[in-house]
């Protein structure tokens, strides 16, 4: 997939790139399959900030994905459609059955595809099968960690994971993180490489377009005053950082390990850092 290079008409359109649109068949969505969601600004139920630079942007409808497909599930792809939610391509899949079903989009997918789910699954691109019955060595996407939860892992556009190693009842799976984690054979996956890989390469050019997405702007600490960053104060004009890099709260952020979830560290056969052995 290509990418659209602007000409630079003006100054926000200098520099700007954006995603080549060639593969996107139709241009609205499924409406049984659409819905409004409330959008909260990056705030709790409190009312508080959790996330901040958000706010704004453009309106949009939530698109229902099916992360899991039901067992012996077969359809033909009737579209692929732009989804504002995520980086990749969507695909409407009609079932057998009559009922429609959105899945994401692998690179190659094209209108007139069948798409099948089960263990007795062709070995072709889109479609879905446990980890037991894919090959070593397949390339596979919208990974499950807990069988019948649906996809959590690489969802991405242009992400893929590879399944390294299997045995009767557990799979290493290589994630793009580098990450080699352990995964029950029961754990089903997508074929392929997930659609819109230059997705990465796109340059937004301006910030409206960043304001369109509902991303607010970021003001860096070390202009900041002392009272409002660690990183602020000091006399003069510009300066270095005084601390470690940290958060407006003091929380180191280069180096320093946040990850609490040490009851699933025996899942993790190889860590993605580098420096770091399991």
């Amino acid at each position: 997939m290509a990418i659209e290079i602007y000409k630079p008409t003006s100054s926000g359109r200098r520099g700007m790139m954006s995603q080549d649109n060639s593969s996107i068949t139709t241009k609205k969505p499924v409406r049984s399959l659409s819905q409004n969601i409330k959008r909260n600004q990056g705030r709790n139920n409190q009312g508080r900030i959790t996330t901040r630079h958000k706010g704004g942007g453009a309106r949009r409808l939530y698109r229902n994905i099916s992360f899991s497909l039901p067992e012996g599930f077969s359809g033909t792809i009737e579209h692929i459609e732009y989804d504002p939610n995520r980086s990749s391509r969507i695909a409407r899949i009609k079932g057998d059955d009559g009922r429609y079903r959105y899945v994401l989009a692998a690179q190659g997918m094209r209108q007139g595809q069948k798409i099948q789910n089960g263990s007795d699954a062709a070995i072709n691109s889109g479609n879905r099968l446990p980890l037991k019955s894919i090959p070593v060595g397949s390339v596979i996407h919208a990974v499950e960690l807990i069988p019948g939860k649906g996809a959590q892992l690489v969802r991405g556009a242009g992400t893929s994971a590879q399944l390294v190693a299997k045995d009767e009842t557990n799979a290493q799976v290589r994630l793009p993180s580098g990450e080699v984690r352990i995964l029950r054979v029961d754990c089903s996956a997508s074929l392929g490489v997930i659609g819109n890989e230059q997705h990465q390469n796109v340059s937004i050019g301006k910030a409206g377009r960043n304001r369109h997405k509902g991303k607010r702007p970021t003001v860096r600490g070390v202009v900041m005053n002392a009272a409002d960053h660690p990183h602020g104060g000091g006399d003069g004009g510009r300066h270095r950082m005084a601390k470690a890099p940290r958060t407006p709260w003091g929380q180191k952020t280069l180096g320093y390990k946040t990850r609490h979830n040490k009851s699933t560290d025996k899942y993790i056969a190889r860590s993605r850092h580098a420096s770091k052995r399991r």
